[in-house]
This record gives structure tokens, sequence and C-alpha cells, in this order.
């Protein structure tokens, strides 16, 4: 790493005036043992930051500055640098050039734990919490609270809990347990955890990626009180409207570059897009009414239960047609993973059946649906999707490599799979050097390029996507949904499980929503709202 010693400028503290600027390792340990020292608020600056990889310019000059009290939106499709960045203020990469600046002064940081001490943290996309773990011990975890011969202080945990939820209007149980809490109460207790450790700038990355309308609602709210309690937020997500509802200032990413900075009320949705991509996008979905045709995808009474022997899906039974498309809404964690998981052959129910065109399927192998014409977008796409320590050419022919043109019986035709690999690639405008780099180098958004246009290269009877955007930038998600309303137009069936209801609400003929292992409510986009479809999905049954 560049740098070395973390330097941090003087704050004023219970400490003395004699005060110094501290070590990377003194960070950590005088965070822990003088955690209630308040801080000032704090100006960060990022001053021509560069960050290369192989093949790759992350981030070229980019200059940055986070003030206290105002909210700073990060935009930038795929590949535009934002992760990049955040991990360099996060201290999780060393910049190859430019500064890092805290109040005028330039700052080093070795790692998360140097950052956090500076005042900066992060609440991540995918939750950092121990399930079986209480509020209070997820909050104080690493940074516990002693007593005498330097025992753990519940007592005291459980009152800095409630004092911080109180002063910011998050309102969690300190004893309750996180896997009894919903999703948007989760997203509490990581925002405590941030405060906990004294924060003064907060990266939010995708915050409402899985929460209810009502939930983005609430989550707005503490935000703005962070806002007015001095914080200084830097709020990244793909979502134009809550940008454009939620920010101060934005800033705008292309290619790692700065390319512009808007101000909300004054720049449309429509501009906004423009400037991350480079061009006019379409941002709504133009798609004639449906014409159903035959049954295709039938689910009769299925019952699946998941790792813990629960019944993840709880007598689910509903039809996908030919020439339609049926999206599933709800909160992430009400059964459609498991759903989605019976339905492509990766676990088998405990009852019920699956039908694909007249077949029954219900134990039929992930192969042999594939070679029945369905294709599957999983909603983990490094898990489920990819072999990330295979290159572009591997990853777009894992479910087809023994088939012509790409097999000649025991021998692989790498040509004919190079060729189909670079063809896919410049459709889908999945950005890299080249089809030989390994698919852990592309960034989340392209890895989820990758895996669509491996689904959607072929002839399909049906297709099942789960959360088919995610992470994905206005542009492609325009690309995407235009080929999604292609197959549908073409005879396919389309089964699309998202978090995101206006994605569900733009692309779906028919919608379903799941609460807790049932579908609580059927609709369509023409007789309900983004509101009536958050209550469905916190319960209210239709």
């Amino acid at each position: 790493r560049s740098g070395g010693a973390v330097s941090i400028p003087e704050q004023p503290t219970s400490l003395g005036s004699d005060q110094r600027p501290l070590s990377g390792g003194q960070l950590s340990t005088t965070l822990c043992s003088e955690r209630h020292v308040r801080r000032h608020p704090l100006r960060l600056e990022l001053r021509g930051i560069t960050k290369r990889f192989p093949g790759v310019v992350a981030n070229d000059g980019v200059d940055l500055t986070i003030e206290s009290g105002e909210i700073l939106g990060l935009l930038g499709e795929n590949g535009a640098g934002k992760t990049t960045l955040m991990n360099i203020l996060y201290g999780l990469y060393s910049a190859d050039e430019g500064q890092v600046l805290i109040d005028g002064e330039e700052v080093h940081f070795e790692g998360p734990g140097d950052a956090i001490a500076a005042g900066i943290g992060m609440v991540h996309q995918h939750f950092m919490l121990v399930p079986v773990f209480t509020v209070t011990e997820n909050v104080v975890l690493g940074n516990e609270p002693t007593g005498a011969l330097g025992r753990i202080d519940m007592q005291e945990a459980r009152r800095e809990v409630r004092e911080i939820s109180s002063r910011y209007g998050l309102e969690v149980d300190p004893d309750a347990v996180i896997e009894d809490l919903p999703v948007g109460i989760q997203q509490r207790v990581e925002i405590i955890k941030v405060l906990f450790r004294e924060a003064e700038i907060i990266v939010f990355d995708e915050p409402t990626a899985v929460l209810t309308p009502q939930e983005v609602e609430e989550f707005f709210e503490i935000v703005r009180g962070l806002k007015e309690a001095g914080k200084g937020i830097v709020f990244i997500t793909h979502k134009l409207g809550e940008m454009l509802e939620i920010a101060d200032r934005i800033c705008v990413l292309r290619r790692g570059k700065v390319v512009g900075e808007a101000i909300p009320g004054e720049v449309t949705p429509g501009e906004l897009a423009e400037m991350m991509v480079g061009r006019p996008v379409e941002l709504v979905v133009e798609k004639s009414p449906a014409d159903p045709g035959d049954p295709v995808l039938e689910v009769s009474d299925l019952v699946v239960t998941d790792a813990r022997n629960h019944r993840a899906v709880d007598g689910v039974s509903f039809t996908v047609r030919a020439g339609e498309i049926v999206g599933i809404a709800g909160v992430q964690g009400n059964g459609q993973t498991e759903l989605v998981e019976a339905i492509t052959g990766l676990v088998i129910p405990l009852a019920g059946h699956i039908t694909l065109n007249g077949r029954d399927i219900t134990r039929a192998t992930p192969r042999e649906r594939h070679r029945l014409g369905m294709s599957h977008v999983p909603e983990d796409r490094q898990n489920d999707g990819l072999v990330l320590d295979f290159d572009l050419t591997e990853n777009l022919v894992l479910d087809s490599y023994y088939q012509e043109p790409y097999s000649r019986g025991i021998v692989m035709d790498w040509d004919a799979a190079r060729d189909h690999a670079e063809e896919l690639v410049r459709q889908y405008d999945v950005r890299a050097p080249s089809v030989d780099v390994l698919a852990s180098h592309l960034s989340g958004g392209n890895q989820q390029k990758l895996i669509v246009a491996r689904e959607f290269a072929r002839d399909t009877a049906l297709i099942v996507a789960s959360q088919p955007t995610r992470g994905v930038d206005v542009g492609s998600i325009e690309y995407i949904h235009r080929r999604i309303v292609e197959e549908r137009d073409e005879g396919s069936a389309v089964l699309i499980v998202s978090s995101e209801l206006d994605e569900i609400l733009a692309l779906s003929d028919r919608i379903l929503v799941m609460y807790r292992g049932r579908i609580v409510a059927e609709t369509t986009p023409a007789e309900t709202t983004p509101a009536e479809l958050g209550l469905y999905m916190a319960g209210q049954v239709a």
C-alpha cells in the first residue's frame, strides 16, 4: 500500500490540549477507549484520485468534496468508478495518485479501522449483521464498552443503543434478535452501528434496494435527520427519482471521471441519465398489451423448506402463460428465493408440482430444464450465476459448452466459443478489456450484464429472472427491460422476481405479491399503485 502511518488533524476533545495527530494503529485503540469523544463537523475532500487495475483506469483524477450537513448524491453507470472511489475513502484501497483530506489535512488510511477512527462510516447494501445476535450485540461487536476487570458492560451498551436510537429517531429495541426484525429495522441497526462509532461522514451504498415504499419514506426521514444533526452523507443509488428527492448536490461519474454536477430541481431524470451514460436514455418501458397463449409454467400447491427446515414457500400456486410477464413483488426474505430455486431445479420441493409446457419437472435437474427451454438469471450473480475464476468466454458457455457449435465430441471448439462471447459482450455492452479477463475483474453491474447476455442469447420457452437489473445502470436497465419485453412478444413466458416496485410495475402484465411464503395478492399494474403494493408486501392481505 502507499501511505503508511495515518495522520489525522487535531480534534477538540476531552483529552487535553496536548493531543497530537495519531498513527494508524493508535487510531483504533483510541476509538475503543474514548468512544464518547465528540468530533466537530468534518469537511472531506478527494483531490485528483486515480486508481488503476490491469487494463482499466477505475478512477481518473477524481475531485470530490463532502461537507457536513449536506447529502451528496453519487451517480454513475456500472464501471464508472463509484465503488472504487468509496473503497479508497473507506481504507479498503489505496489510491495510485491523489490525496484524501480531512479539514484540509492529508490522511492515509491503512484500513477501514483508520477510516472509522477518522469519522467515516459506511452502511453497505448487504447488511453486515450476525442474525442470531441481539441489536446491542451487533452494534458494539468489536468495540464493546467495558467495566471493572475489563468485563463487557452490556447494561451500558444497551443504554448507549437506546440513547442513539432516541437522538436520531431510529426506534430500535436493543434486546431484539436481528433475524426476527424486518429488513427496514435491520437497516436502522446498521446506521446505529455507524453512529456508535462517532461517524461524521456516512456513506450509504444502494440503501433502498430491499425496502418497501413505506420503509423508503421512513429511511429518508432518518437521512434528513442525520443531515440536520450535522452529518455529511454520501448517497449512492441507481434510482434517479430517489436521488432527486433526497440529495442536495449530485455528482456524476462516467468511465472513472467526474463529468458534471447537478442540483435537484434544476435537472430532470432524463438529463441525469444522459449525463451518466453519454446518450439519451428511454426511462419508460414501451410495451403493447400482452396476448397470453397457452400455459408454459404451472406451479401447484408448492411447499419448499429453507436451510432451517422452515416453510419458506407455503402452498403456492400460479401459472405463467406464453407471451406474458408475471412479476412477483415482495420484500426479500419472504420465500421468493426458495420459490425460484425450486422452479429452476436448485432444490427439490417438499410438496407440490411444477410443470413446463405440460411436462412434470418437479424433480428434473437444472440441465434437463435448460434443455426444455428454461433460462435463469439468478439473484446472487457471484455464487449462482458465474464462476468468478473463469474468463468471460468460459462463463458465456457454462450452460451450453456440451452442445454444438462449441462441442465436437470430446473436444471444445474454443474459436467458436470466443466468437460467440465477443458478439454478446458487444451486444450487451459488457465493459471489459477483452473476453479473456476473469469474471471477478468486472464490476457487479457488468457481471449482471454478462449473465443476462448468456441467458437471453438462445431460444427459450420460459425466462426466470430474479432481480434482473440489481446494481445495473440506467442505460443497461433500458436495454435489459427492452429485451425482456421482446422475449415476451416473441412468445416466451417470463417470470420476474424483483424487490424494485418500479420494475415490477413497468414490466409486468400480472403481479403476484409474496409475504411469508404465500401469495397474498394478485393484481395488474393498471389496478394498483406503489403504495398499495407496499402494503401487500408488508402483509396486508388483498
